[in-house]
């Protein structure tokens, strides 16, 4: 149990003797003293320890800090970065998409247009062949009258 100052400068040595204070009182209160000023020592040793070891991990946490700043600034940029990259080639592609949906309207309309006109040469066909085949019968049935 270590003595506190107050507690020093009220020490009672019990009384005078001849010669001064009495030896073993005051070889009694030096001990005490010695104890309690080699206990306060030791704790303190301990708390400068024990504050280095917290300011060690104070700047290991500012580090990591700084890291983790960092990293979230860079993870934060990358983000940003992919969702450009992600708009500009789904521009692209809905740019291409539109394109080829033009070249196939295009194509369609141009095939559509073969096709009719394709229908049509047909149509004429056949009715000159039905007007030959008409024409025909007409001829089968006078020579037959």
């Amino acid at each position: 149990m270590g003595l506190t100052p107050v507690e020093i400068r009220h020490v009672n040595l019990g009384g005078r003797s001849f010669l001064g204070y009495r030896k073993g009182a005051v070889d009694t209160l030096l001990e005490e003293i010695v104890q309690s000023f080699e206990e306060t020592w030791r704790e303190r040793g301990e708390l400068q320890d024990t504050l280095e070891q917290m300011e060690n991990d104070i700047a290991r946490y500012r580090d990591l800090e700084t890291l983790l700043r960092k990293t979230l600034v860079s993870a934060e940029r990358s983000a940003l970065e992919l969702k450009d990259q992600a708009r500009r080639e789904a521009e692209i592609v809905m740019t291409e998409a539109h394109a080829e949906a033009r070249l196939i309207k295009q194509q369609a309309l141009t095939e559509r247009e073969h096709l009719r006109g394709e229908a049509s040469r047909i149509r004429s066909l056949l009715r000159s062949a039905l007007a030959v085949v008409d024409d025909r019968r007409e001829e089968k049935r006078v020579e037959a009258a």
